[in-house]
């Protein structure tokens, strides 16, 4: 099956002002990838978003506070060749990497090839970092033996869950093709028969319904799901278990907090990188 057509939209900028107008453009307009593009010798960076659909302009030039440049590209798998140029990651515990750094894994890490076709999660997005730092955090503490993703995008958390604690985690995302992505990440990771993806939108649906409660929940989705999500999350969270939020800015931290604690969550870490954060909370075994 052909990829979709996809749809670029760009705008030069200084490079002080790149991650801020990265981040809007994440937050605003549900892109499937977001990219930096810089000169290490020039004052100037280009920031620019792939969409599988027509953006709209107008929004983006508000967001950015200047023209943005939109434009259908030609017949090629963008993603992947955007991709192609990224360097792995070291996150935690975790070296993220792709097809081409095959031969870059370092001893004593624990090594995760993760393609993401039209999925989102490469573990280059700080929300995604923050949340393998925590996940490494989390595994020196204790052992976590139903875990699920939420908003699994390539699957990359719900591997990385997988290979640290061998047991069977559940992985979820609105969107089919992410699924796919994820069984097939898994697969290629030797955690497929760890790894159960389902199509799911929201914590109702029966297959994940039927796994609760979870002693971990993994959520790096967006503020506005996860304040939207948040009494479902407490109420499919087990009592001592643990809930790691992200995909919020800095400045949208006490915005969700102010929908989790009233579940009676209690606060227990902060994590942050650049302008985006990750939240460790704990669902406590005695209501306080």
């Amino acid at each position: 099956m052909p990829a979709p057509p996809l749809w670029k939209a760009s705008v030069s900028l200084k490079k002080t002002e790149a991650a801020n107008i990265a981040a809007a453009f994440e937050l605003g307009t549900a892109p499937q990838a977001v990219l930096i593009s810089e000169d290490p010798f020039a004052p100037d960076a280009v920031v620019e978003a792939l969409y599988t659909a027509a953006p709209d302009g107008d929004l983006l030039t508000r967001l950015a506070g200047r023209a943005v440049h939109v434009a259908l590209l030609p017949d090629a798998d963008w993603i992947r060749l955007s991709q192609e140029g990224l360097p792995p990651v070291r996150a935690g515990r975790f070296f993220v990497y792709g097809a081409h750094d095959r031969g870059k894994v370092p001893d004593g890490v624990i090594p995760m090839r993760i393609e993401a076709g039209l999925a989102f999660g490469t573990g280059h997005h700080e929300t995604t970092a923050l949340c393998l730092a925590a996940l490494s955090e989390l595994s020196r503490r204790r052992r976590y033996t139903n875990v699920l993703d939420l908003g699994c995008g390539t699957g990359l958390l719900a591997i990385g869950a997988a290979k640290l604690w061998h047991r069977r985690v559940t992985a979820s995302d609105i969107d089919p093709v992410a699924v796919g992505v994820t069984r097939e990440n898994a697969i290629a990771n030797g955690s497929g028969p760890l790894v159960h993806a389902v199509t799911a939108d929201g914590l109702n649906a029966p297959a994940l319904s039927a796994g609760a409660p979870y002693d971990l929940i993994l959520a790096n989705i967006l503020a506005g799901p996860l304040t939207r999500l948040a009494r479902d999350i407490a109420h499919a969270t087990a009592k001592g278990g643990t809930i790691v939020l992200s995909g919020l800015l800095r400045d949208q931290e006490n915005l969700v907090l102010s929908f989790y604690r009233p579940q009676g969550l209690i606060l227990r870490a902060t994590h942050r990188d650049g302008p985006w954060s990750a939240l460790i909370l704990e669902r406590p075994r005695r209501q306080v």
